[in-house]
């Protein structure tokens, strides 16, 4: 018994060690690049993906509800030890186990997609142009979004077009924006789940979600039909490993440009959003103007559904939290990445045939 605690202990020290060193250890962008996110992790997505795919089930709900049984039953167990031994020796157990336990999950994070926060930035990947990101070329992208919103509406809204769960042309989209981006092995699309979470995702502001364990993909069920399309290809670039916001943010914008009428609909709103909130009041203004009643109808509901759902309190501490996990992860700019799809728009110089 003495050398079965002992060698527990010490395996116990280990694992703690080796989740700290993870969490801190500098790895460089081009190591984890080559061998984790261009090499390892497509294997591992492709099969867990495919795994989860099997079951309409959120299978991070099922290990979330099985976590906070054992948090619960370790607490219940310390408790009771502590009224016949007092509390030292069950407190410290407790600790060492919780403290176990987060270790095995932030190890378990990092190998199932968390390095992916350590690789290249995508404009070292790709053809980047720093000179067209300038005041002047987002105004001019502003007014494109509209026209092409405008254009895209009627057809975007004909029959049930947008009534459909999942786009059937978005899992080959996917595909395309991947290798335009010099993607050598395309993810695996996940199929979109609702979560025990829904409720606090809709308070939080929160659209969608990728678990990083079982490698799903979450969305809320109320969204606007016109956001669908673009929540979902964000959370499936999640899945092809760009953590960065902003690049998902990018990556499921090309997406939906490659797919039907409706999810280039999608797409080109999304954008639209982003780009006008960049700009200056005056010039917000006169691009907004030019707007049709439709998409402006379609603005509203989607305002209308977050105006709804939205809790302040509960929005603040959820993106405050985020903001500092981005942070620890080596996003710098923290929720501020979000953004960055505008100059990665801007910038970003592909191939016209890819």
């Amino acid at each position: 018994m003495f050398k079965g605690a002992r060698l527990w202990r010490a395996a116990s020290i280990t694992v703690i060690a080796l989740a700290v060193a993870a969490a801190l250890a500098p790895l460089p962008s081009a190591a984890v690049e080559r061998y984790y996110s261009s090499a390892l992790f497509p294997l591992v997505q492709r099969a867990v993906t495919g795994l989860s795919n099997r079951t309409s089930i959120a299978l991070v709900d099922v290990f979330l509800l099985a976590g906070a049984a054992w948090f619960a039953w370790q607490t219940a167990r310390a408790i009771v030890m502590a009224r016949t031994t007092g509390l030292r020796v069950p407190g410290i157990n407790w600790l060492v186990r919780v403290t176990l336990a987060l270790a095995v999950l932030s190890l378990a994070f990092f190998a199932t997609w968390g390095l992916n926060y350590r690789r290249l930035p995508l404009i070292e990947k790709v053809r980047f142009d720093p000179a067209g990101v300038s005041p002047q070329a987002a105004h001019a992208l502003a007014i494109s979004a509209v026209e092409r919103i405008n254009a895209l509406f009627p057809s975007a809204h004909a029959g049930d077009v947008m009534a459909q769960p999942v786009d059937p042309s978005l899992a080959r989209a996917f595909a395309d924006a991947q290798r335009a981006l010099g993607v050598a092995r395309p993810a695996r699309p996940g199929r979109p789940k609702q979560s025990i979470l829904d409720s606090y995702f809709k308070a939080a502001g929160v659209a969608g979600m990728t678990d990083p364990y079982f490698l799903e993909t979450l969305v809320v069920s109320d969204l606007v039909p016109f956001e669908r399309s673009h929540v979902i290809a964000h959370e499936w670039s999640h899945l092809a490993g760009f953590a960065d916001e902003g690049e998902a943010n990018f990556v499921g914008w090309l997406t939906c440009t490659k797919g039907s009428v409706a999810a280039q609909y999608s797409g080109w709103m999304f954008l639209y959003q982003e780009v006008v909130a960049g700009l200056r009041d005056a010039d917000r203004q006169e691009v907004s103007a030019r707007l049709d009643a439709g998409p402006r109808a379609d603005l509203r509901a989607a305002f209308e559904r977050a105006r709804r759902n939205i809790r302040p309190i509960v929005a603040d501490a959820g993106w405050h939290v985020y903001d500092r996990y981005l942070k620890a992860n080596r996003v710098e700019a923290g929720r501020g990445s979000y953004r960055e799809v505008v100059r990665l728009v801007l910038g970003v110089r592909l191939d016209p045939t890819s």
